[in-house]
């Protein structure tokens, strides 16, 4: 007879065996809104796929191994030989096999190619997010190489398949890649113009031997990498560039099937991420075929860079969604003093400030990938802006979101096996990766100072929603006042792209969210009708129908 006291009652069932793609409306709505007609039942079919895997317990168990057997390095084998190699647990291969194998590599040949896979993304991160790094520089390694269509032609195909395989072997051997990339040194950090790490060119065209360390080199075990390096000057000279920063592909291992001079020093022991190892590399006449023009390397990896800041808006974004799914289900079961948590007007408040906060960095994030879809000079101008403004702020939003949500499940919440501790010490990173909060917010005001086509673009997309609603017009008339007065712009850089993110992001939920979450918002983030802590909104808005929106059903 079990004993009473062992009765378990008044506990949520845990979140699984649910489709995490179709149980967002803000996310499935977005998708539609922004992919053609006659394309949206194949795309909803595949997200859904997707997203009943993202929800399964197959993929839930794969995220708990993956980061509860972080990688391990290898530096030698039995004999002493230097390997260079990482070693993961089965876990990481199935949850890497799987993403690669939905496309999320890939957003580049198909039509709506990035809404597509901005919105797989966001999906799939909701299982495992460390896993997520190097699909993303994958992914965002493709415009970079475009800028050299022989290297593109190469190597183009095997960044894009859908196939993933594991080990280190000739790239030409393999049915498709991953990429990694170094830039960071211990001197310089994100000023990536005092990289020390020197390439001397060879004989052959484009090709340089490496000299240097990388003190961050993110997914050490992919099979190719895009780095920076002071070029002394080599072949390129001919064609007026004479040395200076210079990107280069690095490959783990040559044609001939040796192994490429690539040294794994340590793996970094990180607060969160812990699935994925990033390490510091070091260099010692490392072969790397040149990418662009010698003293050309930031222009070659920006776009690079544009991309991968936008994974950190929706990583961020994905981790939200998590967290307030989590805090809802958990409230929509659990009673507390006489009632349903759920129910309860402070904790409605409370779960009604978080889904905003999510749907709004939801509907950014996919907006930012419909532009890049589009292609066109308007769109581009207005990414230029909209993407470093929106890395600042939406990334910056998803440690508190994450904290928060966490504090919903109380006790339960603070324990490793409800999943919200991970996603806690996930919630930094994307604010940090690609450049911190004052880098973003000084991308911005180079933009500002030096792209007029890119302001008036923004604009342009703000103003779409001029009339809707009287609290955005007064945001977008004090932000005009901000940006007419230069004076001391870099000490109030952070404040500025603040109030741009939040009118955007408020354009966008007048233009497309229900009336009662662009209310909602529009009164907290823009009217001032709002606390220092989630749970301060306005007691008189429609906070239920907010809540229900956000539930993810099972």
């Amino acid at each position: 007879m079990a004993d009473s006291t062992h009765t378990v009652t008044n506990q949520a069932p845990p979140l699984v065996g649910y489709d995490v793609y179709s149980a967002d409306r803000a996310l499935a709505e977005a998708v539609d809104r922004h992919v053609a007609p006659e394309l949206r039942d194949e795309v909803r079919e595949e997200l859904s796929a997707l997203g009943q895997t993202a929800g399964s317990a197959q993929a839930q168990e794969w995220g708990t191994q993956a980061n509860e057997n972080p990688p391990k390095l290898r530096t030698h084998d039995r004999y002493g030989n230097r390997i260079d190699e990482v070693e993961f647990h089965p876990a990481w291969h199935r949850l890497l096999g799987h993403s690669v194998s939905a496309g999320l590599v890939n957003a580049w040949n198909r039509p709506a190619g990035h809404v597509r896979r901005a919105a797989g993304f966001l999906v799939w991160t909701q299982a495992e997010a460390g896993h997520g790094c190097p699909l993303s520089m994958t992914h965002a390694s493709v415009p970079a190489l475009r800028t050299d269509p022989a290297l593109a032609a190469v190597w183009e195909p095997r960044l894009t398949s859908t196939v993933y395989e594991e080990g280190l072997r000739p790239a030409a051997e393999k049915a498709g890649s991953l990429f990694g990339m170094g830039m960071t040194e211990k001197q310089g950090g994100s000023d990536v113009r005092a990289n020390t790490t020197r390439a001397e060119p060879l004989a052959a065209d484009g090709e340089y031997v490496l000299t240097g360390h990388k003190w961050f080199c993110s997914a050490p075990m992919s099979d190719g990498f895009l780095v920076l390096a002071q070029a002394a000057g080599g072949t390129s000279r001919a064609e007026g560039h004479g040395g200076g920063l210079t990107c280069f592909l690095v490959p783990r291992v040559l044609e001939d099937g040796t192994r490429n001079v690539f040294r794994i020093q340590r793996l970094k022991d990180k607060l969160g991420n812990r699935s994925n190892a990033s390490g510091e590399v070091e260099f010692d006449g490392t072969w790397g075929r040149r990418v662009g023009d010698e003293g050309r390397g930031v222009r070659t990896i920006i776009e690079m860079v544009a991309a991968t800041r936008l994974d950190c808006v929706l990583g961020s974004a994905a981790l939200m969604r998590q967290g307030v799914a989590q805090a809802v289900h958990h409230a929509t079961y659990r009673s507390a003093f006489g009632g349903l948590l759920v129910d309860k007007p402070l904790m409605r408040n409370v779960l009604a400030d978080l889904a905003l906060e999510s749907e709004a960095a939801t509907t950014l994030g996919l907006r930012l990938a419909a532009a890049y879809d589009a292609d066109t000079e308007e769109e581009r101008a207005f990414l230029r802006l909209a993407v470093p403004a929106a890395k600042y702020w939406v990334t910056k939003r998803c440690t508190p979101v994450a904290a928060e949500a966490l504090e919903c499940l109380g006790g339960n919440g603070y324990v490793e096996e409800s999943g919200m501790p991970r996603l806690l010490r996930e919630s930094p990173l994307n604010s940090i990766w690609e450049g911190s909060g004052n880098v973003q917010a000084l991308d911005v005001l180079r933009a500002l100072q030096r792209e007029p086509q890119a302001l008036n673009a923004f604009l342009q997309e703000v103003g779409t929603a001029r009339g809707a609603d009287h609290r955005l017009d007064a945001a977008i008339k004090d932000l005009l006042t901000e940006l007419a007065d230069l004076d001391g712009i870099e000490a109030r850089a952070r404040r500025l792209v603040e109030r741009m993110a939040l009118v955007l992001q408020g354009s966008l939920l007048v233009r497309w969210a229900p009336p009662e979450v662009a209310d909602a918002f529009c009164a907290s983030r823009l009217g001032g009708d709002w606390g220092a802590a989630f749970g301060t909104l306005p007691h008189s808005l429609d906070l239920a129908s907010v809540v229900e929106r956000a539930r993810a059903s099972v």
